[in-house]
């Protein structure tokens, strides 16, 4: 295998002189979280090297020797096993990890700078600027915490040495593979080089945090300079969203939710969170299972969710979300994670507003 690599090494230069212009400008070189045993001493890894050569058409020689020198990162396993401590989930808890003094004064620093910018994408893709801006918020605090792991590194620790322990380990298995193939596509397509970009620990790169199969097919060229950088433009960052978001089922001009007030007995509120956050219901059949939406939900033309967000020992916070609260979900599937993305736009619209 060695001799195998070196061969590409030596092969490497060459294969890199043929690429594509390039789409994203190098970002500044920062430290990045050590790996330890590179992926070249592992069989698996270099057959999938060829086979990723073979379905995508790249140099063999520049594949194998990228994903050879990849190394394995042992705290992103641990990061990805489920913990054994079972604890009550808490929405305000939750709510204020991303919503606070900080991130809501960065936040209005972002719109106002880039307020053309989210006022075209608002225009052109029908997604609110406080959306955009509470996506950008809660994933990186606007560019300050975009992530320091080798982006290759991450994913194909991921992609080989995935948690057994974990309850989809085959499937998050497989969908890492997937990931790490497309990173390698579009680096070597787009002149990039692979060990330059850093990310979180899953490999989600960039202000908005995109897995590389989101960066291929829903990242825009938002600022017109004839590339896609959504680690140093925020320009591009916004579209790339709102494009994001269009292509996961927003519908322009649909509130994301309503509130609701449940007077359900048991077996009405299993039917009511038995679909979990995919609208199911009309507002009638909501109504008729014990929960009246309320102001203008009540004459919402399409399904709706009976989204329960619990708060440990207290009650739970209940309300009917739309297809456009499941299009944040889809961003991370979570109804606390959308929510906050929902209240920390709101928030940081307010605050601005409230300026003089």
């Amino acid at each position: 295998m060695k001799r195998l690599l070196s061969t590409a090494l030596v092969c490497l230069a060459a294969a890199t002189a043929t690429v594509a212009p390039p789409v994203l400008a190098q970002p500044k070189q920062r430290s990045a979280v050590q790996g330890t045993t590179a992926y070249a001493e592992r069989g698996e890894a270099l057959q999938m090297a060829a086979d990723i050569a073979a379905r995508r058409g790249l140099p063999p020689a520049w594949v194998e020797a990228t994903l050879g020198q990849a190394r394995f990162l042992p705290q992103v396993p641990r990061l990805m096993t489920p913990s054994t401590q079972v604890s009550a989930r808490n929405w305000n808890n939750y709510r204020g990890r991303f919503i606070d003094p900080v991130r809501i004064r960065a936040g209005v620093r972002f719109w106002n700078t880039h307020e053309a910018a989210l006022a075209r994408a608002e225009r052109e893709y029908g997604v609110p600027a406080e959306i955009i801006v509470g996506i950008i918020g809660v994933e990186t605090v606007y560019g300050q915490q975009m992530g320091n792991f080798r982006v290759i590194d991450a994913l194909a620790t991921l992609a080989f040495d995935f948690p057994e322990a974990h309850p989809r380990a085959a499937a998050r298995t497989e969908y890492f593979r997937g990931e790490l193939e497309q990173f390698l596509d579009f680096t070597y397509r787009g002149g990039i080089d692979p060990f330059a970009l850093r990310g979180s620990y899953a490999g989600a790169m960039g202000l908005g945090q995109f897995m590389p199969s989101s960066w291929a097919k829903w990242a825009v060229d938002f600022d017109g300079d004839q590339r896609i950088d959504l680690f140093a433009s925020p320009v591009d960052a916004i579209g790339s969203v709102a494009n994001y978001f269009i292509g996961h089922g927003w519908k322009p001009g649909m509130p994301t939710h309503y509130p609701v007030s449940l007077n359900a007995a048991p077996e009405q509120m299993a039917t009511l969170l038995g679909p979990d956050i995919l609208p199911t219901f009309t507002p009638a059949r909501m109504l008729e299972l014990g929960a009246r939406v309320h102001g203008s939900g009540a004459a919402h033309a399409g399904p709706l969710a009976l989204v329960e967000l619990r708060n440990g020992a207290d009650a739970p916070l209940y309300i009917a979300g739309t297809e456009n609260f499941y299009a944040i979900t889809r961003y991370n599937w979570s109804s606390y994670y959308a929510l906050s993305v929902i209240e920390l736009g709101e928030e940081v619209r307010m605050a601005r507003e409230a300026r003089p």
